[in-house]
């Protein structure tokens, strides 16, 4: 581990050179490429520097003690200082493994969002709505922005599905955990008798793909155009605006219609194509790595049920990790940190885990 750390220390002395460089400062990209190497690497190097000086420190105070000749006060003092320094080199070592563990190269990335309405009917898409709000808030609250990117909205105020982006710094890193099933266990607003309704959610985490991350030549596309429908007003044109593209190799299809322009909605389209291109890819990667062990907690499968969110008694709990919180409303209204951290908690011990064996 010293020698990996030494070589994070020294590229990141490296970096903090090349930063000064007229050539790379006149160069935005590879500028900005090599500030956000730095700024992952700092942690690791603050953190390596705080062990060395723990490390220095209860050696000192060993050599002091291995001399002996001590008076009585000045020994305590030593020994003190020598239990302390100990103590710090153990916690910074532990926190060194977590900064080491493998980082996801997507952390960094914009979120694609997919939720559609599953088992339920129009209580499905009404809680498509909830669960949309529940992320718009969270993003507002972390001062990220968000926008649709294609919705398909019913006639009682839900959606059947609803994709949107979620833009800011490390919003796959705190969003990834959210694929996968959701269910609600409610009285539905379309139920006279007020009996409680299960009803089921598909959410979809994408890392949001450039050009860069993945080619689609443009021979590889169908592109067709159609009018837009819906539950009406903006999302019902008169032209043929909507905008549907198939990714030939893959089957993929998309569709985007909630711009009156087709050239916005094929925009929009291509971003949401190229999140679902590059996501199969990166799963046949992981699949094709043999022995390979993946996180437990990790981005989950969409079809798997991760969390369920219960009215009646103000509970939601994600079956991944056993957690139960009952602040139903809060957590509706964007509050998940405390669900997220625990996810991501769960997840690095998982990680630390698998390192080990």
């Amino acid at each position: 581990m010293l020698d990996k750390l030494k070589s994070v220390e020294a590229r990141f002395e490296e970096i903090n050179q090349k930063l000064y460089d007229p050539d790379i400062m006149s160069d935005m990209e590879n500028y900005q490429k090599l500030m956000r190497e730095l700024k992952r690497l700092t942690p690791v190097v603050e953190k390596f520097r705080e062990y060395s000086d723990a490390l220095t420190e209860m050696e000192e105070a060993k050599g002091l003690l291995d001399e002996g000749g001590l008076d009585k006060d000045f020994r305590e003092l030593v020994q003190e200082e020598f239990e302390n320094a100990k103590s710090t080199l153990e916690k910074t070592q532990e926190e060194l493994k977590v900064l080491l563990l493998p980082a996801d190269p997507n952390d960094d990335k914009n979120v694609i969002v997919e939720i559609r309405g599953g088992a339920g009917g129009d209580e499905a898409s009404l809680f498509a709505n909830t669960l949309y709000r529940m992320y718009a808030m969270y993003a507002e609250a972390r001062r990220w922005k968000t926008e649709v990117l294609n919705s398909s909205p019913t006639q009682l105020g839900g959606f059947k599905e609803i994709s949107f982006i979620v833009e800011g710094e490390g919003a796959f890193s705190r969003l990834k955990f959210e694929s996968g099933v959701h269910r609600v266990q409610r009285v539905p607003e379309t139920e006279s008798q007020g009996r409680i309704h299960t009803s089921t959610v598909t959410v979809a985490v994408l890392p949001e793909a450039s050009e860069v991350d993945i080619e689609i030549k443009p021979s590889e596309l169908q592109i067709d155009t159609f009018r837009a429908s819906g539950a009406g007003g903006q999302h019902v044109n008169t032209t043929d605006s909507a905008i549907r593209i198939t990714h030939l190799p893959t089957g993929t299809v998309v569709e985007c219609q909630d711009e009156r322009s087709q050239h916005k909605n094929r925009d929009k389209a291509m971003k949401i194509l190229r999140s679902k291109v590059l996501e199969e890819e990166q799963r046949k990667q992981e699949q094709s790595i043999a022995g390979q062990r993946k996180a437990q907690v990790g981005t989950g499968d969409r079809s798997e049920r991760i969390r369920t969110y219960n009215s009646a008694q103000g509970r939601v709990s994600d079956h991944r990790i056993g957690l139960t919180l009952y602040r139903l409303e809060a957590i509706l209204n964007g509050d998940l940190d405390e669900i997220i951290d625990a996810l991501i908690t769960a997840d690095t011990a998982e990680k630390l885990k698998a390192e080990q064996e």
